[in-house]
């Protein structure tokens, strides 16, 4: 059994819905001990989506799992110094609470760090730290806006739109999750042992994976566009219809498989044809282009060219749905799906690790909880304080 690459680091989350506590979650699953602070009434993210028979929703399983839950009401006082309280025990905080409260609070970096010099602070907010727009209010689809993704998102003769999941949060916990790494890594060569200020902005996270967006424009004034399906620097590649009324993604963008695919279609003259010559031909012509592989995809159901585009060496995928991604054979072979103890003691059904590791896996020990299942065992453990003070906080709302 090979033990957990994070294991000895205790991560606490300032955090709600989808960004800090999925930057949270991932270090979770490596073994960092992470404590989630709600507020008595829970992460709004428990009530988004299909809710589960828990009352909370399928996804907070996912989002809280290997968490420990404590709820503190960090509105008053006293909810605030437990807080305090607790932060000479972590060594990173990952906060993405509105910007100003938790400085209001005296729960930010520059309070926090003077109680634990050592402590890595990491946050994320739509905008940065800095800036004229560092206080506004920020969530995913805002940063996507902003990020420039939703403008070349879609068809050109449609409105932008936004892909299905929250991308603009889930870049930046990643993000913010390789800084935490970093950061982790030199405080532990620094010979003070300091830690550091960690800053993820939405909409920088956007922007980091935007490929040829700002420097085609930076350096030579272009403005990329919305092209749909087609990738707008190679060609082919884009979905196909087939004749089971399903989808292809077609990638055959090199010179060998472009050569391949056409063979496969029974086009070969297509190689020597001046609009397709060479990639930069390609993407020219690649409404044309296009338009020819839909028209032998569609004579065939998408099993069989799955079958002779992998004979052949194209790159060629369906386009899933979950039912489709669940009933995979990879997926299934890797193990993707797992199913773990839930609340009350029920299995619960979600993705698995990512990335895969041969020494310090990661691993899922328990899916999310109640508000506050975990408030007294983290705050007997670590302050040392006895079952009747955490009864009179409970009387007071300070904690659940």
């Amino acid at each position: 059994m090979h033990s957990s690459s994070l294991s000895g680091v205790r991560v606490l989350e300032l955090g709600q819905m989808v960004a800090a506590p999925s930057a949270s979650r991932i270090l979770a699953d490596f073994g960092a001990d992470v404590i989630k602070v709600e507020p008595l009434s829970g992460d709004p993210l428990r009530h988004w989506g299909q809710l589960a028979p828990s009352g909370d929703s399928w996804w907070w399983a996912m989002q809280a799992r290997n968490k420990r839950l404590v709820a503190v009401n960090l509105h008053t006082a006293e909810g605030q110094q437990i807080v305090r309280d607790l932060v000479p025990h972590v060594d990173v905080v990952i906060a993405n609470l509105r910007p100003g409260r938790l400085e209001q609070w005296r729960l930010g970096y520059e309070a926090l760090s003077e109680i634990h010099p050592g402590l890595i602070y990491v946050s994320i907010s739509g905008f940065g730290a800095t800036g004229p727009y560092r206080e506004r209010a920020g969530f995913g689809n805002i940063a996507e806006a902003m990020g420039g993704i939703r403008y070349i998102t879609g068809y050109p003769d449609r409105p932008p739109v936004r892909t299905g999941v929250s991308l603009g949060d889930e870049l930046a916990a990643l993000y913010a999750v390789i800084g935490t790494l970093m950061a982790l890594y030199r405080r532990q060569n620094d010979p003070q042992g300091r830690g550091d200020f960690v800053d993820v902005a939405l909409t920088e996270s956007v922007m980091a994976i935007t490929e040829a967006l700002i420097p085609e424009y930076v350096n030579a004034g272009i403005i990329q566009e919305r092209t749909g399906n087609q990738l707008l620097r190679a060609a082919p590649s884009n979905t196909y219809p087939t004749r089971d009324r399903k989808w292809i993604a077609i990638g055959a963008n090199s010179q060998g498989t472009f050569t391949a695919l056409a063979g496969l279609m029974g086009r070969a003259d297509l190689v020597d044809d001046p609009r397709f010559l060479t990639n930069t031909d390609r993407v020219r012509h690649a409404d044309i282009l296009d338009d020819l592989i839909a028209t032998w995809t569609i004579q065939h159901d998408l099993a069989d060219l799955l079958t002779r585009l992998e004979e052949s060496g194209v790159p060629a995928g369906p386009v899933m749905n979950a039912k489709d991604i669940v009933e995979d054979p990879q997926v299934k072979a890797r193990g993707f799906i797992q199913f773990v103890p839930g609340p009350g003691g029920q299995s619960v059904g979600m993705g698995g690790i990512v990335p895969r590791m041969q020494q310090g896996e990661g691993a899922i020990r328990w899916a999310g909880g109640a508000v506050g299942a975990h408030t007294t065992e983290v705050l007997t453990e670590l302050l040392g304080v006895d079952s009747a003070q955490i009864e009179r906080w409970r009387q007071n709302g300070i904690v659940t």
